[in-house]
C-alpha cells in the first residue's frame, strides 16, 4: 500500500511561500490544530503565545475561505486534515568579527501548508448533537437558576413574615429514622 503525498492530499488549500520565520518555529504551532475542526482550531491558536499562531490563523481563514468560496463547502463542517511547514531559501549574511573575521548569519525562510477538508458524515452528526446538546443544556441551566433562586427568595420571605418554611421536595416531615 502506498502513502498518499502530501502534495495529492484531498480537501482545499492554503500556501504561504517565503514566510520570514524559521519552519523550527512554526512546526510547534501547527502540531496545535492538527486534526481538529476550524472552530477550535481558530480558538487554539487565539490563546497560543506564539507570534508563529497569528501567521497560521490568517493562513487558516484563507484556507476556509478558499474552501467556502472555490468548492462550495460549509465552513463550519471544516477541519484540518493536514498542515506542514516546508523550509525555503536561506538568506545568507555576514557580520564582522573579531581579529577580521566574518560569521555568516542565516536568515531563514520556511512555506506553510493548510489543508481544509470536509468532516466525515459520522463526526458531523456528532457535532450537530453537541451543539443541539449544548443549547438545551444551557437552557436548563438558566431556568435552573432561576427555580433556585425564586425557591430561595420564597425562603427569606416566609422567614421575614415568622412563617414555618415551606417543606422541602423529596423529603418528609418526620424525625429522624
Amino acid at each position: 500500500m502506498t502513502a498518499t503525498k502530501t502534495n495529492e492530499r484531498e480537501g482545499t488549500r492554503a500556501v504561504l511561500r517565503h514566510s520570514r520565520v524559521s519552519a523550527y518555529k512554526v512546526r510547534p504551532v501547527l502540531d496545535l490544530i492538527r486534526g481538529k475542526d476550524v472552530q477550535r482550531a481558530r480558538e487554539a491558536l487565539q490563546f497560543s503565545e506564539r507570534d508563529a499562531a497569528q501567521l497560521v490563523d490568517k493562513l487558516l481563514r484563507s484556507a476556509v475561505a478558499n474552501a467556502e468560496n472555490n468548492d462550495g463547502l460549509d465552513p463550519e463542517g471544516l477541519y484540518v486534515s493536514a498542515c506542514y511547514a516546508d523550509e525555503g531559501p536561506t538568506m545568507k549574511r555576514w557580520r564582522p568579527r573579531a581579529r577580521g573575521r566574518a560569521t555568516r548569519i542565516r536568515k531563514r525562510t520556511c512555506h506553510v501548508t493548510v489543508i481544509v477538508s470536509r468532516l466525515p458524515e459520522e463526526q458531523l452528526a456528532r457535532l450537530e448533537a453537541r451543539r443541539a446538546g449544548d443549547a438545551s443544556r444551557r437552557a436548563r441551566r438558566v431556568a435552573g437558576g432561576r427555580q433556585g433562586r425564586r425557591a430561595t427568595r420564597d425562603q427569606t420571605n416566609a422567614d421575614e413574615r415568622g412563617e414555618p418554611t415551606p417543606p422541602q421536595e423529596g423529603s418528609e416531615g418526620g424525625g429522624d429514622e
